[in-house]
Order: structure tokens, then sequence, then C-alpha cells
């Protein structure tokens, strides 16, 4: 799929844009956090001479796995993106990269389309938290019981252990 916005062949004004973001735009990324997809993003762009703002409204959920139990777990995503496109060929100093709450786009004046794949992508992905797990009390209950086990005594002898059989080499 295309997320792009066209730079040149419209006239001033505003236009929208609307994408579904599923499983196989994180594939085209070689994401394999993002176990499945359904984002709707929207984009706004105002075009004025020069200048062009796009809002983007991020919404939707996306499964990834519980850092705790490894079931699948949706998570909420959303995001509200303002930026202003400058054409140019150099990078942005620090001063012009926010501007107020806009983030600054630099791109070249030959460019013809914004492809916005990155900017979707990243705002994403930093939507979501960093520790990814369930409410409490919907993990898996015998995941949860398998990690809640209390550790068996050593001096006991625990043959189970995958470290018994090298236990003995201490020893020796």
């Amino acid at each position: 799929m295309d997320y792009t916005i066209p730079l040149n062949g419209w006239a001033a004004g505003e236009r929208e844009f609307r994408w579904q973001v599923g499983t196989e735009f994180f594939q085209m990324f070689d994401n394999a956090e993002i176990l499945d997809a359904a984002v709707e993003v929207e984009a706004r762009a105002v075009k004025s001479g020069h200048y062009i703002g796009v809002d983007l409204d991020i919404r939707g959920s996306v499964m990834v796995a519980c850092d705790r139990c490894l079931e699948d777990l949706e998570l909420p995503v959303e995001a509200h993106p303002a930026f202003s496109v400058k054409f140019g060929e150099k990078e942005a100093s620090e001063e012009e990269v926010r501007e107020g709450s806009r983030e600054i786009l630099i791109v070249s004046a030959s460019d013809t389309d914004l492809d916005l794949s990155q900017v979707i992508y990243d705002y994403i992905c930093l939507s979501l938290p960093m520790q990814r797990v369930h409410a409490e009390g919907e993990c898996n209950p015998e995941t949860v019981r398998f990690l809640s086990q209390e550790p068996q005594d050593e001096e006991a002898g625990d043959t189970n252990s995958p470290f018994a059989a090298l236990k003995g080499l201490l020893n020796e």
C-alpha cells in the first residue's frame, strides 16, 4: 500500500487522505513483535504557497505477545503528530526541528511525493508501552502458576533441574 502525499500537482488548500495499516505494513519493516494490526491513519494536508502542513490522526490497535505469559495481547494505538514540510537539501538544525508544536520534515526540492510510511511506523511503535503485559489476573493461569513456583531447595537435591548434573562438577 502507498502511504504518500503528493507534493506537486495540487492547488493551495486542504486535502485528506485515509489509509489502513495492517500486519503486512509491519512486515515491510521486518517488525516481528507486532503480530497483527488494525490501525486507521487519517492525514490532513494543508498547502499554502511553499508551506505544507500535515496533521496525522493514528488510531487503532495492535497485537503483541505479553511480556509475562507470551499470550496475545491487544494494545490500543493513538497518536496525533503534526509537522511542517520544508524543501531543502540540508539537514535540519536543532532549532529548526521543532517549530512550536510542529516537527519539521526536510524534503528535497526535487521530491514529488512525501512518503509517510516511516513516520506512521515510528509513531505507532512509540505509542506502545515499554512493558507489554496483560492487566492483573488476565495472563494465562498456567504460565503464571509456573512463574510463581518457589525455587526448590538446592540442598534437597533437585534432580529435575537442568543444572543438577553440573552441580557434581563443582565438587571434583
